[in-house]
């Protein structure tokens, strides 16, 4: 059997790539093209899990019948994969439990528990946190009725951990001023690939820099486009899970790519964006590359990541929106501050007024004016009604806590009128 390596055709000349993870092309190549042999579509993975490295083809050929193995002709029970965030905020954690039979609704599932002391949320002499079941996905892996499910975390009190942000959201999104106004996001998670040996972006020379950037923004092109088949093979995985993912595009900087999920109604657009933050780490577990969400992996003349998060409102949707945009900017403005604090870790090494970003000290907005901390497109000022994005979270931002502090501050935080009055002299509004 032929064998390659992983990441195919990704190796820039002169980087040696790590040896010791061989699989064959065959398998490399499922990863993105579902089998239409002896399992039917209905019955087996849609997508294709790649095996570990092994000396000899037949353990490989073995070990990849056995991840692929449907189990949904034998058994009723199920395979549940249960997510969680973990103590820096940012990092993906996961368990597999077995589940008597297949289930519709999070209710349905048990609660479960972890040791927290492991993970930076608990401490030793009491390390129990126990995990509650909040959304559902299918599983790209494992296919069949197995399951992905996002959870957050608590003391076995059932008092909320300080790092489950998902409670506070859902309080806010719970407010029936902000589930009359329907709020809706279309969040563009930016992230970056690095080679695992160097930790340097893929498709760069090691130590040394590509040409400069221009050429690599949506480019197609083995010297332009590094990591493609991961942006596809993710693609086609959140649509498996039935994440609602609406786009991907390669980035400015080579190295860089993006996808976008929405529009998403309220608490779900966190759950989406996390689910799919997770299928990403695990795609690019099995190609061998490293996943960053740095805001700016890279000093110097390269763009950031970022996560702009794009918001309207049941009123700015209808008629006269534009006016009501316009008060969400004043309100915006005036906690710039609130929301900078809360918009992802070194987001300060991003936001410096170049590279298509604003200044992190200074708010802003404009049409069509990617500089802005908030940008209004061309449609929407022409048609008088739409929404806004926010340009200034990190592609580290926590999307519960963005989205839910977007709708705090737009339907429920009422400034002062001499505080309004202020801020629209300064930002040239009329509200």
């Amino acid at each position: 059997m032929a064998q390659t390596l992983v990441p195919s055709l990704q190796c820039p000349k002169g980087i040696a790539c790590n040896s010791r993870r061989m699989v064959s092309t065959k398998l490399w190549n499922s990863l993105l093209v579902p089998s239409h042999g002896r399992r039917s579509r209905k019955g087996g993975n849609a997508f294709k899990v790649l095996a570990v490295s092994a000396d000899k083809s037949g353990v490989v050929s073995r070990l990849e019948d056995l991840l692929n193995l449907d189990t949904k002709p034998y058994t009723d029970k199920i395979i549940a994969e249960y997510i969680w965030i973990g103590g820096t905020g940012i990092d993906i954690r996961s368990k597999s439990r077995t589940i008597a039979k297949p289930v519709e609704h999070p209710s349905e599932l048990p609660k479960w528990n972890y040791d927290g002391s492991s993970t930076g949320q608990a401490p030793g002499e009491d390390s129990e946190v126990i995990l509650y079941p909040q959304a559902i996905f299918k599983d790209p892996f494992r296919g069949g009725n197995h399951i992905l499910v996002i959870c957050d975390c608590y003391t076995p009190a059932g008092e909320p951990i300080p790092t489950n942000k998902r409670y506070r959201a859902a309080q806010i999104f719970s407010q029936q001023k902000v589930i009359d106004q329907v709020p809706w996001y279309g969040i563009e998670q930016e992230y970056t690939l690095l080679q695992t040996n160097t930790k340097w972006p893929l498709g760069w020379p090691v130590g040394g820099y590509p040409g400069p950037q221009g050429p690599y923004y949506c480019a197609v092109g083995a010297d332009k486009s590094f990591g493609r088949d991961i942006s596809d093979a993710h693609y086609k995985a959140c649509l498996y899970a039935g994440i609602n993912i609406s786009g991907t595009n390669g980035e400015v900087m080579p190295g860089q790519w993006e996808y976008q999920v929405g529009p998403s109604v309220g608490i779900e657009a966190g759950d989406h964006i996390w689910c799919s933050r997770y299928l990403l780490e695990r795609i690019t577990e099995q190609a061998g590359v490293v996943l960053t969400l740095d805001p700016k992996p890279i000093e110097g003349d390269w763009n950031g990541a970022g996560c702009h998060t794009n918001y309207s409102t049941k009123s700015m949707r209808e008629d006269g929106g534009f006016e009501v945009i316009k008060k969400a900017i004043l309100n915006l403005s005036l906690r710039h501050q609130d929301h900078i604090s809360a918009y992802g870790e070194g987001n300060e090494r991003r936001l410096t007024g170049k590279h298509e970003t604003a200044s992190i000290d200074t708010f802003s907005w404009g049409v069509a004016n990617r500089g802005c901390s908030i940008r209004v497109g061309r449609d929407t000022e022409k048609k008088g009604k739409g929404y806004l994005e926010d340009r200034r979270p990190a592609s580290n931002m926590d999307p519960y806590v963005v989205t839910s502090l977007l709708a705090e501050t737009t339907l429920l935080w009422e400034p002062t009128l001499e505080a309004e009055a202020l801020a629209a002299h300064r930002l040239q509004l009329q509200v």
